[in-house]
């Protein structure tokens, strides 16, 4: 493609060079870069691109999108100018958007693409939409945290969503699979760092917000705002769905272009559902006046399948068959997710890495403990993350649970020690004395099913999907479920 072509969408500052260059492809990693490329600098939480751009000059790069105040060095721009082409740009990251959904022919503008954003929920949500439209008859795509499907092909997962170019790339090999819908998680980093800017939402669904995020975004407002950008970017002719149970529903959908639709299962909203029974099988739901069996658990949940059919049902799908579907669809790989154990212990491993969502999945499996059980709750914290809500964790640990073993999340470049010190801190010497402090992950999951008696439920939170434990940028493997099913099946 012609350079002149490509960045006829960018707000460019100056333009040094030839303008009538063709570009074989583009490129935001100086290690990719060959000759024909078109490599944008960005910026990073761990490396600046700018300062690889002599880099990729001399690997053959044929242009340079750069930030403007961000150039190391304005003397390269004299150096290499003959040979290469130099783009100044008030916002990199939304340049790359910008070009990489002109690279890619704008795909997301032939389906049906709808992102859903929030703190909890995501994942399920979006997997669940994936599952349901497929089920639906429909070719489907999906970008969540544990993965991404192109139809039915499985693509390992690097981000909640991620870069641009990747994102625009899948969106492509989904059009080119026959794919008519898809459904992606939308972060909040995503959304500050531009990389959904460009796509063509069909339709945007907020699940809730509650405490994460602090480390990168430093206050909750900046998070919160974070969230509504996306909402803020919807056309006209799309839909927001928001929860009216959750106090930010509505903060979300302030002049925001789209078509505003609500579900609640305390409200009264366009969409509602109530619990009507539950246990360790599962929950009875009336959605819109019609009764459902389906084999999730927690009020959370009732949330997320609700978003799947408010959604579905927007979508004009039919509602008899969106109701059977729902009933069939199981539970996603590391949320509330059992293993069964003999004494008939039940462990659940979820993806609980927030207060609130800890305190969830706490609530709801302290409703299903009958007289006698005990609840036990193994958790830790992940390092290089927010650290005002490890001691909010161990609280929250502390009051819904019989006992806890605080333990080694993913630890990454902090000393786990210090992590454990931080999350106990929350709690009084007395409160400290009734649980236990074992950094060894697997030897505190071990623990946890010996000390259970009959009957016990064990909460192995923090990790959920995730099959390894990144320490010092190694990620060694590990798994919650399969570190359960091997105990429970060797003692």
């Amino acid at each position: 493609m012609q350079l002149c072509r490509l960045i006829e969408v960018l707000e460019t500052n100056k333009v040094t060079g030839s303008q009538a260059r063709e570009i074989a492809f583009i490129c935001q990693d100086s290690r990719k870069v060959q000759e024909g490329c078109l490599f944008v600098a960005v910026g990073g939480t761990q490396t600046d691109g700018h300062l690889f751009i002599p880099q990729a000059v001399r690997q053959g790069a044929s242009a340079v999108v750069y930030q403007k105040g961000c150039l190391k060095d304005e003397l390269v721009i004299t150096e290499f100018c003959n040979g290469t082409t130099f783009i100044e740009v008030p916002d990199s990251y939304r340049a790359l958007a910008l070009l990489a959904d002109v690279w890619y022919g704008h795909p997301s503008a032939k389906m049906v693409l709808v992102g859903v954003t929030g703190t909890n929920g995501k994942t399920t949500t979006a997997t669940l939409l994936y599952r349901m439209f497929s089920q639906l008859g429909h070719k489907c795509g999906l970008i969540s945290t544990i993965a991404y499907y192109i139809d039915r092909d499985l693509v390992p997962a690097t981000h909640t969503t991620p870069d641009a170019l990747t994102i625009n790339s899948l969106l492509d090999k989904m059009l080119k699979a026959g794919c008519t819908h898809c459904f992606m998680e939308v972060s909040s980093h995503s959304v500050v760092q531009e990389r959904i800017t460009g796509l063509c939402f069909a339709g945007g669904i907020f699940t809730n917000l509650t405490h994460d995020h602090l480390d990168y975004h430093k206050t909750f407002a900046a998070y919160r705002d974070a969230k509504k950008r996306f909402f803020d970017m919807l056309p006209a002719g799309a839909f927001a769905l928001t929860n009216q149970d959750d106090r930010n529903g509505s903060v979300m959908v302030q002049n925001c272009p789209a078509r505003s639709f609500t579900y609640a299962c305390r409200k009264m909203a366009d969409f509602n559902a109530r619990v009507l029974d539950h246990s360790v099988d599962g929950m009875q739901l009336s959605i819109d006046g019609t009764e459902v069996w389906t084999s999730f658990i927690g009020m959370h949940n009732a949330y997320n399948l609700l978003a799947v059919y408010a959604c579905a049902a927007i979508l004009q799908q039919p509602r008899e068959e969106m109701l059977r579907i729902l009933s069939s669809l199981r539970t996603v790989s590391g949320r509330m997710e059992y293993v069964r154990g003999g004494d008939n212990l039940t462990a659940v491993v979820d993806y609980s890495h927030t207060p609130d969502a800890l305190k969830n999945a706490l609530l709801t499996l302290r409703e299903l403990v009958r007289p006698g059980q005990e609840l036990i709750c193994v958790v830790g914290c992940g390092g290089n993350r927010d650290t005002t809500k490890r001691p909010q964790m161990a609280r929250i640990a502390d009051l819904y649970a019989d006992l806890c073993i605080f333990t080694s999340d993913n630890p990454r470049f902090e000393d786990p020690e210090t992590i454990l010190d931080q999350m106990i801190a929350g709690l009084s010497p007395e409160q400290q004395n009734r649980h236990l402090r074992i950094t060894d992950r697997r030897q505190a999951i071990r623990t946890a099913v010996k000390m259970a008696r009959p009957g016990a439920i064990i909460l192995v939170a923090g990790k959920g999907h995730e099959t390894y434990q990144d320490v010092k940028g190694l990620k060694n493997h590990f798994d919650d479920k399969e570190t359960l099913t091997e105990i429970f099946k060797t003692g």
